[in-house]
């Protein structure tokens, strides 16, 4: 049964994704050309990197779950909720750019970041993180501006710009916290899944689906009732996210497996790696972590640290537990919206439990 319902979960998501690519494909073109009537070369080098960027798509997860959020509550108008899916990923490619910048990445699904892109063509970096920046904060206006003319009654736009921003301000307050984190001797378990539900799952499962949601017409029973499953499944989406940022496939990633390492990142691998680890090994780590030379070398003695105090196991198993309590509340509240919506967020459990990108 599980098997089953993944599978829906799979061929709903390639669907959505095929739909949400192509109308993004159609948007690049009017904004590339629009900006090349209206604007300078600048303008036009920044919108092409940001474009780049929205192009190379992922798996489009939140613009799926803001159109499946849609259909499980009774939604029909595809074309507007179309619109929205496509903000909700242009929102995401804006988030992207601007982590990536700050996490000094030089790839993102397989072909260099957006700043670094720029600042090549400009044989600048400083140059291309600045407009790498701007293009950023250009892609969420306009994604926003989009929202703000959705085919829905006022009211429901009203409330979806609001669900939205107060999602991107827990947002920065996560991507804060990650940064802290890095320089914080003393961060706990406790400050990483702080930082994992403000970070991730607020944005990346519960403000998508409560964004369709809502633009249905849903009332707070639906809205409420689906939080504590969105809010743990994000919570084993980042530890798995962790887990293949380390240990996955680079050309599946789209990757460095080195970032988290060389950038410092206190995640639950890491936290629990330096709480448990010998006083020789916990010393390594810690000088590795933050380290922008770090050779391949080290990088496998610290996965090896990783694995030998148990670290992934425990990863692992925390995100088993919070993919079981999601499942749990959703079938709790399960008849606040259709089968078909609860069959796509049970094979979403599954699915991201044992996804390898």
């Amino acid at each position: 049964m599980t098997e089953a319902k993944t599978s829906v979960f799979e061929a709903a998501l390639k669907q959505h994704k095929k739909t949400i690519d192509a109308d993004i494909a159609k948007y690049v073109d009017y904004l590339k050309s629009t900006t090349k009537e209206q604007f300078g070369k600048g303008s036009e080098l920044a919108v092409d990197a940001y474009c780049d960027i929205l192009l190379r798509g992922g798996k489009r997860l939140r613009g799926a779950l803001v159109m499946e959020g849609y259909a499980m509550c009774g939604g029909t108008n595809q074309t507007m909720i179309l619109q929205a899916a496509r903000a909700m990923e242009m929102i995401h490619a804006y988030m992207l750019i601007i982590d990536d910048i700050q996490d000094r990445s030089l790839l993102r699904r397989g072909g260099p970041t957006a700043h670094i892109k720029l600042g090549k063509a400009l044989k600048d970096d400083h140059l291309g993180e600045s407009l790498a920046t701007n293009a950023a904060l250009l892609g969420n206006h306009a994604a926003l501006m989009i929202l703000a003319n959705l085919d829905a009654p006022a009211e429901l736009r009203s409330n979806v710009l609001s669900i939205l921003n107060r999602t991107l301000v827990i947002t920065a307050h996560g991507q804060l916290a990650d940064i802290y984190n890095e320089f914080n001797p003393d961060t706990t378990e406790a400050d990483v899944t702080n930082t994992q539900e403000w970070k991730t799952a607020t944005y990346t499962v519960l403000n998508p689906l409560h964004v369709g949601m809502v633009l249905a017409g849903a009332d707070c029973h639906a809205t409420d009732g689906v939080t504590p499953y969105a809010m743990a499944m994000g919570q084993a989406f980042q530890i798995v996210d962790d887990i293949l940022g380390l240990f996955g496939d680079t050309a599946s990633t789209g990757k460095n497996n080195m970032d988290d390492i060389k950038e410092g990142k206190r995640t639950l691998l890491t936290v629990y790696a330096l709480n448990h680890a010998s006083s020789a090994d916990k010393t390594f780590l810690l000088k590795c972590l933050g380290s922008a030379e770090l050779t391949d070398h080290d990088f496998e003695r610290c996965k090896q640290i990783i694995r030998q105090t148990g670290a992934l196991d425990h990863a692992r198993i925390e995100a088993e537990q919070y993919a079981k309590t999601a499942l749990a509340s959703l079938h709790k509240n399960s008849s606040q919206w259709s089968e078909q919506g609860t069959i796509f967020l049970e094979g979403m459990a599954a699915f991201l439990l044992t996804r390898s990108k």
